[in-house]
């Protein structure tokens, strides 16, 4: 009775990871957890997570109990781990059959002494081997069938988990494995330039604490996955993450939104409405285009932020909140600040750690078709379209278009180009972006889309694409909206 107890145990332990799917989980921490949890429950000393790349028919770890190397590089079917990776066998060591393929130069370079593994390759849903994992020396005598099944069962659970990941992609694109680090990668948000390596930084040691943050950059950048990237690898993770976009509420419902009512706060108002920050008690509040909070409404988030108390809206009782605030914006806080649009002190407060988004377009060609490597990715899951590449032509259109939209205009570029292509590779009329003047967004004195002047401001810039936007698309204000990225209410602001 109990080693079935225990088996099932092991199971349990395995599949809990799943609940790490799809969230913006930092990747180097996910792997670490799934490398000691199988350490602990195999009672083993070691473990090892190698990735294949088939460019260069090597396999690299990017996982490791490995305090001596950086990393371990073999050619496909060298050692162990090659061999597995070569051939999809399990290996279990020692075992006759296999003793000559143990490749002793790691143990001689580490000074650890291998007795013991079980190795295990790890495939995607198409069968395709992009991974090896390998455990090392049990501490009992040796590995017996119990921990061979657990292996192969980890293998399946492992291939699911990883090919969720924002990694896989990378991983099967091939290419150098050294541009692959996982250290501060977050799942879900994609990046291998050095501006989105600093802002990992910056969001790693912000996540770590429980200060306030302000996230700025422009629409589309993916500020909001990197609130929840801050949230979920925070002390806070596992408690509510409640999000709140000030653009896209009218400023009438804004208050009650975040604060809540009492009951007979208005007509109508027959119950009491616990609020944003109510609902979000003990974990974090995100409140999304702070910029757009009406200024009556900020001295009672300053009092939120300063002594974790407020009263809902027509009510008396003060109402005390744990909370973290998280927020982001579009808009120059600053000249807001200048004009009287945005209290001084509040400014100050939301901005104890302040972290800076870039737009996509000065991120460079590296991290624009990583991620058109991500979405196509995703969506060829989602829509059943396995096998679907990006033609040379249209990867060197995706560098070269400014993306005004930025990232979210990507991912719908993207989705949109696979859902009408027909064949297996996309071509550039399927992504629906002109072609014309798009390389000018890489080079002074050039212009960014045709008639647009190069010396405009950016908010003269802002003001003519709309325009341009909403007479191409006969004044469908929703429809420009999606193409900007931007909430409906945000884009009639912007008109007035």
């Amino acid at each position: 009775m109990t080693p079935r107890r225990g088996r099932v145990d092991r199971y349990s332990v395995l599949l809990s990871v799943g609940d790490l799917l799809g969230r913006e989980v930092e990747l180097e921490g996910l792997l670490r957890k799934i490398l000691d949890k199988v350490i602990g429950v195999l009672e083993a000393e070691r473990a090892t997570i190698f990735f294949v790349d088939p460019g260069r028919g090597e396999i690299y770890s990017r996982a490791a109990h490995l305090p001596e190397l950086r990393e371990i590089r073999l050619k496909l079917g060298q050692g162990v781990a090659g061999y597995v990776a070569r051939t999809g066998e399990l290996v279990k060591l020692p075992d006759p059959k296999y003793d000559d393929l143990f490749f002793p130069d790691i143990d001689a370079k580490t000074g650890f002494r291998t007795r013991s593994m079980i190795t295990v390759p790890v495939k995607d849903k198409t069968g395709v081997i992009f991974a090896v994992f390998q455990v090392l020396n049990k501490r009992r005598p040796a590995f017996g069938r119990s921990d061979v099944e657990f292996m192969q069962a980890l293998a399946v659970q492992l291939g699911i988990i990883l090919e969720h990941t924002s990694l896989y992609p990378l991983i099967r694109q091939g290419g150098a494995p050294e541009a692959i680090e996982i250290r501060n990668r977050y799942n879900t948000i994609v990046g291998e330039s050095e501006s989105m390596r600093r802002l990992f930084d910056v969001v790693a040691r912000a996540a770590r604490t429980q200060a306030t943050v302000v996230l700025r950059g422009e629409s589309g950048t993916g500020k909001e996955l990197l609130a929840r990237a801050i949230h979920t690898n925070g002390p806070r993770a596992g408690k509510p993450f409640v999000k709140i976009d000030c653009a896209s509420l009218p400023e009438s419902l804004i208050e009650n939104e975040l604060f809540g009512h009492a009951r007979g706060a208005y007509t109508g108002a027959d119950t009491g409405y616990d609020g944003k920050f109510l609902k979000a008690d003990g974990g974090t509040v995100f409140i999304d285009e702070i910029g757009e909070l009406p200024v009556s409404l900020q001295p009672k988030l300053l009092r939120i932020l300063q002594d974790r108390e407020f009263e809902p809206l027509g009510g008396s009782k003060t109402m005390k909140v744990d909370v973290r605030v998280i927020t982001a914006t579009s808009r120059n806080l600053e000249e807001m600040v200048a004009r009287g649009l945005f209290r001084e002190d509040l400014y100050y407060r939301i901005r104890v750690v302040q972290v800076d988004v870039p737009p996509l377009r000065e991120r460079g060609e590296q991290d624009i078709l990583a991620l058109a490597g991500y979405f196509l990715h995703l969506f060829s899951q989602k829509h059943g379209r396995p096998g679907i590449s990006l033609a040379p032509e249209t990867r060197r259109l995706l560098s070269a278009y400014p993306w005004p939209g930025n990232v979210r205009e990507l991912q719908n570029c993207i989705e949109s180009a696979l859902i009408m292509s027909e064949g297996a590779v996309i071509m550039p009329p399927a992504l629906n972006i002109p072609a014309s003047g798009t390389s000018a967004a890489r080079g002074a004195g050039r212009v960014l889309f045709p008639g647009f002047s190069d010396d405009l401001t950016l908010e003269e810039l802002e003001r003519a694409y709309i325009r341009r936007l909403l007479e191409k698309h006969g004044g469908n204000r929703s429809r420009v909206a999606r193409i900007l990225g931007i909430g409906r209410n945000t884009l009639l602001r912007k008109m007035k």
